[in-house]
């Protein structure tokens, strides 16, 4: 049964998953990453469960169609999931259509011992209760139980298709309404155009973009509700501090193409000891002498130059990171901890909140030790990305002051 019996309140997990590489490499990656998606739905028992997927179905989502339906069906009918009697299943497979395609999903469980679950309708304007298992595909867009939209293309237009976009769906659990919205922002396109300038232009990026979708979930069409934000962020660190940390002491090699002059390569050399390379710089090469310095106490060092988030301090609320960058590690299967040496490791993966859910949260944390924010399968190749949860208790009685609002235990 979910929950220990000694435990007040409505456990709850979330977790974000970029699950490219599973599609791209299902034989060898998918069976050791559900194996530790389940160990962590044991160790927690959540009563309500959401893991939101981005990149689903890999890059050529076409040749993976028959993987998605093996995945889908796996989640839904495992052993490790038999309890959770009530699901809804969100998959964006509109892969033909440059328009909208996002390439996300979003999956909720919800379990046997759960009662009064509603879900939000945006166009009727009302909750309707949750029953049965529901999977929703290919245009979401006419689907009423939630809002999805993909980024105007001139948002980053040196990508010819981009797959980026958020997928939004409202809950209310006893007696708490709240928003989760499953995101994918802009990745970096170059190493060194990253380096160039602190920001980089692609932070600026990411910014109106994560901007876009914060004033978008608070206008004035819906009632406010606390949200959770949780995808593939794509925060990077600050690439040009970086270096300069890492390469304090170096002398800078540049490398020019002999065509066009344009800066291809920075060769990072130390002063002295032989000239030894320290770091080389391309458009996708990010190859740093050192990784343990990414994972020495869950790269605790490097946090200072974590910076993107702190442009929405006041909007967005994180719990501390103690888990080390989330991205991009070796898809080799036998390789767990090891980083690419494609770009500079960074918190990708993240799940943020609004102020009254810091408090919703935080308020379990008070009166239980029960919150765990942390990543999944730390010795484990879980593709490029390693998911990452939260997991909390909704205490009882936390969402009173707002449950004649909300209405939820009167609607159909």
């Amino acid at each position: 049964m979910a929950g220990k019996a000694a435990t007040p309140g409505t456990a709850v997990l979330l977790v974000t998953a970029n699950v490219g590489s599973l599609f791209d490499d299902p034989e060898n990656l998918q069976k050791n990453w559900l194996r530790e998606f389940y160990q962590v739905v044991h160790t927690h028992k959540p009563h309500f469960m959401a893991l939101h997927c981005q990149e689903f179905g890999g890059k050529n989502y076409e040749a993976s169609m028959s993987h998605v339906g093996k995945f889908v069906k796996e989640l839904l009918s495992s052993d490790s999931m038999k309890e959770y009697n009530r699901a809804r299943v969100y998959l964006d497979e509109n892969y033909k259509s440059q328009e909208h395609f996002t390439a996300l999903g979003s999956f909720y469980f919800l379990h046997e011992s759960l009662k009064n679950i509603y879900q939000f309708d945006f166009k009727a304007k009302k909750y309707k209760k949750v029953t049965g298992k529901e999977i929703y595909s290919d245009t979401l867009e006419s689907t009423p139980m939630l809002e999805k939209e993909k980024f105007p293309q001139d948002y980053f237009p040196e990508c010819k298709w981009s797959r980026k976009g958020f997928i939004r769906t409202r809950w209310c659990i006893a007696d708490c309404a709240f928003d989760l919205v499953n995101i994918h922002l802009f990745h970096d396109a170059s190493n060194l155009v990253a380096w160039e300038t602190s920001p980089s232009v692609y932070s600026g990026i990411r910014h109106k973009a994560l901007g876009y979708v914060l004033d978008r979930i608070i206008d004035q069409r819906f009632e406010k509700v606390s949200y959770f934000l949780f995808g593939d962020f794509n925060f990077r660190l600050d690439s040009k501090s970086v270096v300069e940390t890492l390469c304090t002491k170096a002398t800078m090699q540049t490398v020019r193409a002999a065509d066009t002059n344009e800066v291809v390569k920075l060769i990072f050399r130390e002063s002295d000891n032989d000239r030894k390379v320290m770091l080389q710089l391309e458009k996708k090469l990010f190859d740093y002498v050192n990784q343990a310095a990414f994972r020495d106490n869950n790269g605790a060092a490097l946090l200072e130059f974590d910076k993107e988030l702190s442009v929405f301090k006041d909007r967005l609320y994180e719990l501390d990171i103690s888990f080390p960058p989330s991205y991009p590690y070796s898809e080799d299967a036998r390789q767990g901890e090891q980083y690419m040496n494609t770009r500079c490791p960074a918190w990708c993966d993240r799940i943020l909140m609004s102020p009254s859910a810091k408090e919703l949260v935080l308020r379990s944390e008070s009166e239980e030790k029960v919150v765990t924010y942390d990543h999944i399968g730390p010795n484990v190749c879980m593709g490029d990305h390693k998911p990452v949860f939260l997991a909390f208790r909704i205490m009882p009685g936390a969402g009173k002051p707002h449950a004649r609002v909300h209405k939820c235990c009167v609607v159909q």
